[in-house]
């Protein structure tokens, strides 16, 4: 009797560990369902048809009392670099004045010639430049802007890459193409309409294209959003009386916003430069890059990439101007944009000679940084 009534006083440590045991597992509970409604909640949060609780916050405030996004910590010890950072900037930063003096001694050679030239490094800001901002007739190379704005449309959803465009009496160019030959009705899908106006310079294919993007006057003001101010489509193609115009700085702008991702999405500079590297004409901007670095002087695309360069390049030629303007990769993977255009007498070799001239005379600036030696697992260098 005396041991029962002594069990009952005296429970032991049964009980509370039950009832911790039940608490822990209740726990365990509640955070998995909260954590499962939080994580099903979430999107309907982001797009505001959800409302959390003041004491929830998914984000913090910022002492000008912003939301902000929670900061990710950062466990390599260096700050990240945003997209465009990383990918270089249309940004002048240090004018390589030797070059730029270099043009100027050129072009002076050539009295009578009208020259603009411009170079810039977009990793590192380095420049040189030859009445950059000048207006010249542009002929073909107005075609590289038209492509931007074209690919500007696509990522906006107002153009599709496979649409079909109408050839009609309107858009019918002479010179450089084949479109013009086809019948009048004849239907040509968007993809087809860009890369020929790029690979032959196909003048039916970029009146197509101007007239789809709204006209003249439309495109214009595009060009102009674009901080392309010089360049201006006053006439259709193949304008011979040059009154399409632009500038080396615009030229290779227009490049450049696409290479640095300032413009297009990652899909649409994916055509861009996959549409640039189809042009077929090389005997300008490339051929006198090639001539400047020395060595094999063979066809120049090929010859190039022995050397570990590329140029997506178009070229412009209306006999009284001639223009080419590019992106240039480095063996070292920095990337530069170079424009040159001439002004002159009609079909006159001068004009010709000088651009590439003036491409060679920058190529001891456009080499490769010296590789640094690193040491493999064994303990061996390797030789840059």
């Amino acid at each position: 009797m005396a041991s029962s009534r002594s069990r009952r006083q005296n429970p032991g440590w049964g009980r509370p560990l039950r009832l911790v045991l039940r608490l822990v597992l209740m726990g365990v509970g509640l955070g998995v369902i909260t954590g499962s409604l939080l994580k099903l909640a979430g999107p309907a949060v982001e797009k505001g048809d959800l409302a959390l609780p003041g004491w929830l916050p998914l984000t913090e405030q910022s002492p000008e009392g912003k939301d902000q996004p929670e900061a990710t910590a950062n466990t390599s010890g260096t700050s990240s670099l945003n997209r465009t950072e990383s990918l270089g900037r249309f940004e002048t930063r240090n004018e390589l004045k030797p070059l730029s003096a270099r043009w100027q001694t050129l072009a002076a050679e050539q009295p009578d010639l009208k020259v603009s030239a411009f170079m810039l490094v977009l990793d590192d800001g380095r420049y040189a430049q030859l009445e950059p901002d000048t207006a010249l007739p542009a002929a073909s190379s107005i075609k590289t802007p038209i492509l931007l704005v074209t690919l500007e449309e696509l990522d906006a959803g107002r153009l599709s890459w496979n649409e079909p465009l109408k050839l009609s009496k309107t858009v019918v160019g002479g010179g450089a193409g084949w479109m013009a030959t086809k019948p009048l009705g004849t239907r040509f899908p968007t993809h087809e309409v860009a890369t020929e106006m790029i690979r032959v310079s196909d003048n039916t294919a970029t009146n197509l294209l101007i007239e789809r993007l709204g006209g003249q006057e439309t495109l214009n003001a595009r060009f102009n959003a674009l901080g392309l101010s010089a360049t201006k489509v006053n006439d259709w193609l193949p304008d011979l009386k040059g009154t399409n115009s632009t500038s080396a700085r615009d030229l290779a702008r227009s490049i450049a916003l696409v290479d640095t991702g300032e413009a297009l999405s990652i899909r649409s500079r994916d055509l861009f430069r996959e549409v640039m590297g189809t042009s077929i004409t090389n005997t300008l901007l490339p051929r006198g890059l090639l001539r400047g670095l020395g060595g094999r002087q063979g066809e120049p695309d090929d010859s190039l990439m022995v050397k570990g360069y590329r140029v997506l390049n178009k070229t412009g030629d209306i006999g009284i101007a001639y223009a080419d303007a590019g992106l240039i990769e480095l063996p070292d993977g920095s990337r530069a944009v170079a424009a040159f255009l001439v002004k002159g007498p009609f079909n006159d070799p001068r004009s010709t000679e000088l651009i590439r001239k003036l491409a060679a005379a920058m190529a001891p600036v456009l080499k490769p940084k010296p590789a640094v030696a690193r040491s493999t697992a064994s303990g061996t260098n390797i030789d840059p």
